[in-house]
């Protein structure tokens, strides 16, 4: 399994910021994050339906929010110590931002 030396960094950010209580995830949490202006950055799974992609990423564009495609659901989900996430926020700026910096570096 070789991953790029940023995508592990960025899904232990995920976990650090799941320990500390700054990601919601799942449809309905991750909607009332965006639209309560709650959410610093929202990551959909890769392997998302085109649906939930497509329905998440015109929400974040409405309330200006961040959105990036990154990891496969089971990926995303045991980063978090939870099971498939097809799509989470993050709630705290200071990960949000260093999550996107990660994401910006290995590309």
């Amino acid at each position: 399994m070789s991953q790029m030396p940023g995508k592990d960094k960025v899904l232990s950010m995920l976990g650090l910021a799941t320990r500390s209580r700054n990601v919601v995830s799942g449809g309905f949490a991750t909607e009332q994050a965006v639209k309560s202006g709650k959410a610093s950055l929202v990551i959909i799974a890769e392997d998302a339906s085109g649906n939930t992609r497509k329905k998440y990423s015109n929400m974040c564009d409405f309330y200006r929010v961040p959105c990036v495609l990154y990891g496969t659901k089971s990926v995303l989900g045991h980063s978090m110590g939870k099971e498939e996430r097809s799509i989470l926020a993050l709630t705290d700026e200071g990960f949000a931002d260093s999550i996107q910096k990660h994401l910006a570096d290995s590309k």
